[in-house]
């Protein structure tokens, strides 16, 4: 027969691990958020990211 003995600490240690893990879990999928909101102000889409158009009057004016 083996020597075993039950180690009294691992089933909190496994809760308090699992416990970790959500909170990483939820952190990560907040600053996952944080990413793609960032994304998408500082890089929008090429269809959003046209030049707004000129008037060339104004352009005209300024050269006389």
């Amino acid at each position: 027969m083996l020597n075993w003995r039950r180690d009294p600490g691992y089933e909190q240690r496994m809760k308090q691990l699992a416990l970790e893990t959500e909170q990483l879990d939820r952190e990560n999928a907040r600053l996952e958020n944080l990413l793609s909101c960032v994304d998408r102000l500082c890089f929008p889409p090429e269809s959003n990211s046209t030049p707004p158009p000129t008037i060339e009057s104004d352009c005209d004016s300024s050269l006389r």
